[in-house]
């Protein structure tokens, strides 16, 4: 399974691919993942890529690209959940060249519910578990309860740019859907409105709809 899932920040796709990949044997290839492991970096691309990421604001097309290509030629496992990318219409039809893409998984989540998720969120600079100030508070304020780290705010998690990020993907990214809608490529889509939902409940729901399209875990 060669599987793209769309969503806006902050709508659950790292949450979802994770548990997904557990179930399926697949790999993740998580793009803001890997843009954030660049930044740590001190090279000219990981300053470049700062510059984006923490403006609000797509990585371009020739960087993502090259990335994504990489990424994919590595992977040993019997598919991939591609989380991130593609991002634009012109990278979509980049990706089309390297691989072939089986299904689409999309989660559907209203932008108040978004805003208030990525604001209210911290993560921990040690060991990058996620909490939320508002519904998934740790312990003991701004320490990690896992390893005892500092909680942070990441810098594009201000209602500022979380709000440019979004205005960017419903223009950037949503033609991507009709894209594929077009090519016939089956779509698996999710819609909540919750501002907390059992992760498990949605992807016990991409599970069963994964089943009935002839998706099943890889085998050991």
């Amino acid at each position: 399974m060669n599987a793209l899932i769309f969503g806006a920040p902050g709508s659950g796709k790292g949450t979802y691919g994770a548990r997904l990949q557990a179930k399926l044997g697949v790999e993740v290839i998580a793009m803001g993942d890997i843009f954030r492991a660049i930044m740590k970096e001190n090279t000219p691309l990981s300053h470049t890529v700062k510059g984006y990421v923490q403006a609000g604001l797509l990585v371009p097309d020739e960087i993502a690209l090259e990335i994504v290509t990489e990424r994919i030629n590595k992977v040993k496992a019997c598919g991939f959940i591609l989380d991130g990318y593609p991002r634009t219409l012109a990278q979509a039809l980049e990706l089309e060249s390297i691989t072939k893409i089986d299904v689409v998984l999309q989660l559907c989540v209203p932008d108040w519910v978004i805003i208030e998720r990525l604001s209210g969120r911290r993560v921990c600079r040690n060991c990058a578990s996620v909490y939320n100030i508002r519904f998934l508070k740790p312990k003991e304020d701004e320490i990690c309860d896992k390893c005892g780290g500092a909680l942070y705010q990441r810098p594009d998690d201000n209602e500022e740019v979380i709000q440019i990020r979004l205005d960017l993907y419903e223009r950037e990214t949503s033609p991507i859907v009709r894209y594929y809608e077009g090519k016939k490529v089956p779509f698996i889509v999710h819609q909540s409105d919750k501002l907390e939902i059992p992760p498990d409940e949605v992807v016990n729901y991409f599970l069963t709809e994964l089943e009935k399209i002839g998706v099943v875990k890889c085998p050991e």
